[in-house]
């Protein structure tokens, strides 16, 4: 059950786990070794449900998934996987996708998981850069990803989850890699946990082409642990966690983690997260915990109150984008015992930036121990030291990143001296060192010499009590540079207009604020896999459609 005020309840938990097994091993970088952590962690708890695939009601206890685990890891290893060889993981979240996961962090294998809806096009760059040995994906994509590969001359091996054609699937591959290893004789690779990659995590910021952070186990032995940190009981901090994105998105990776770690039930899906699907989720196996964007939540308690019950949830972050209050205000009337917290996290720091505080719901949260803050001015790159003063966050820790794999450029963009992390974020702080988000920089729109941000314009347009949901972009002007466009969501039973939407606005905001592009009306906004605003779609949408 969530505590109501952070503590070190965690921390002790982590302290006792990780001695173990470096007693186990003599290795004192093993404090950071995601394998042998989870491989004792699935050992302690054998008979715990670790996951769930809600499509098909099929689970799995620690013990299940420890013997198939184990026997991939060997397979690698026969197969000739060194430590800091890539695999690419391309699949929805069924039962089968843990095993390879698990596996590659027992013996040094970097994990890359990837978008499954990815062309060939695209599939050819992420592979080009991540060089993966083996690409374990459903037989429906195989041949995208045999194309893709010809094309680049890469030689990876293809294994399917599932039986096709001409084609290794999972369970031939471990029937001819395996060997007579005992499960209780496996020991995990020794390698440097404290400087080893673990994860290849894809992202692209806003725009731009797509890079793959580089996150060390030691990164998310770390931020993992930071999460649970208002959380006093261990284990089980929690007793179920609903995962709504696919594997290549940070909030998968986190609960991958930490079911076997902190012994709670992942429930997943091997189909998508539609409102239907999510509400036959949340009403048939009553998840107490998730982590969700605001966008995704918007769309579940749409009709909440009446398809859908989400009072069992003890805890809902809601995290990937700025989070309006009206949102929360909304989830609490629905489940008022709910504690509703907004987070801020990236790729590049492998978790949350902040400690959540329900006291202060539109602030991201207070100081964590593990980092350093910085806010920066973006026009003089001069610290801000007083409060309610906007400017760029800065980060410096543990659990920040590496760098992005084999892009240089990149990761020199990413870093200021001695090693502190540009965000790209907006943030402001008060007097009581709460930290606020407004906004990615590179979202910012450019009207004239003004600089207009989204989200500012969203959270006006959203006190309408006829909006469910609204987004806003830019469209070009030849003369002024972007012209501010707002897309909405209209709230069933009510009738908005688009001189409704501009009167609104007009009545609060600057004239450099004012919706020049218009407005449009859509059915739903655009979303990513990980169920965050598809910021460039939308761009691209609103250059086709009506705007009033």
């Amino acid at each position: 059950m969530a505590g109501n005020r952070v503590n070190d309840a965690v921390n002790w938990f982590m302290e006792e786990l990780t001695s173990r097994v470096v007693a186990e091993s003599g290795i004192s970088s093993d404090r950071f070794h995601l394998g042998k952590i989870i491989l004792r962690s699935l050992k302690d708890y054998p008979d715990a449900v670790m996951q769930i695939d809600g499509a098909t009601g099929e689970s799995d206890t620690n013990a299940n998934i420890l013997e198939e685990s184990v026997k991939c890891a060997v397979c690698f290893r026969n197969f000739g996987l060194k430590t800091g060889d890539v695999i690419v993981l391309m699949a929805p979240n069924h039962r089968s996708l843990c095993v390879p996961f698990y596996a590659a962090l027992y013996t040094g294998v970097i994990v890359a998981a990837v978008d499954m809806t990815l062309g060939v096009k695209e599939l050819q760059g992420t592979f080009s850069v991540n060089e993966p040995k083996i690409i374990f994906c459903q037989s429906e994509k195989a041949t995208d990803i045999q194309v893709a590969l010809n094309d680049i001359d890469l030689n990876a091996t293809i294994v399917t989850f599932d039986k096709g054609d001409y084609l290794c699937s999972l369970k031939e591959f471990v029937e001819e890699y395996a060997d007579d290893t005992p499960i209780d004789g496996f020991r995990a690779t020794d390698f440097d946990s404290e400087n080893a990659a673990a994860f290849l995590i894809s992202t692209s910021g806003t725009t731009g082409l797509p890079k793959a952070a580089v996150t060390l186990h030691k990164n998310f032995i770390i931020s993992v642990s930071s999460i649970w940190s208002r959380f006093d009981t261990f284990p089980s901090p929690t007793t179920m966690a609903l995962v709504g994105s696919p594997l290549q998105w940070l909030t998968a990776i986190i609960n991958f983690l930490g079911s076997p770690i902190f012994k709670y039930t992942r429930l997943q899906s091997s189909m998508p997260l539609t409102q239907g699907h999510a509400h036959y989720l949340i009403n048939t196996y009553k998840p107490t915990y998730t982590i969700v964007s605001p966008t995704l939540m918007t769309t579940l308690i749409k009709e909440a109150d009446e398809k859908c019950d989400i009072s069992c949830f003890e805890t809902i972050f809601l995290g990937g984008s700025a989070v309006p209050l009206a949102l929360i205000d909304e989830i609490k009337k629905i489940c008022p015992n709910t504690e509703v917290l907004n987070i801020f996290g990236m790729s590049e720091i492998a978790g949350a930036a902040f400690h959540g505080d329900p006291e202060y719901p539109a602030a991201c949260g207070k100081p964590m121990a593990c980092f350093q803050y910085r806010i920066i001015d973006i026009s003089t790159q001069v610290d801000i030291y007083e409060p309610n003063v906007p400017g760029e966050l800065w980060l410096k820790g543990p659990s920040i990143f590496k760098g992005y794999y084999k892009n240089i450029a990149a990761t020199e963009e990413a870093f200021a001296e001695d090693g502190w992390l540009k965000t790209g974020d907006l943030f402001y702080r008060d007097e009581n060192w709460n930290f606020y988000f407004l906004e990615r920089i590179k979202l910012l729109l450019k009207y004239k010499s003004y600089q207009i941000s989204p989200v500012e314009v969203e959270n006006v347009i959203r006190q309408h009590p006829g909006v469910l949901d609204v987004a806003v972009t830019g469209i070009p002007d030849p003369e002024s540079g972007e012209l501010p466009v707002a897309c909405i969501v209209i709230r069933e039973g009510f009738d908005v207009t688009a001189d409704d939407i501009k009167e609104l606005v007009k009545g609060s905001l600057s004239d450099s604020k004012q919706l020049r592009g218009g407005v449009i009306f859509m059915n739903s906004i655009p979303m990513t896999a990980s169920t965050k605003v598809h910021r460039r779609k939308l761009k691209e949408l609103v250059q086709d459609l009506e705007r009033q």
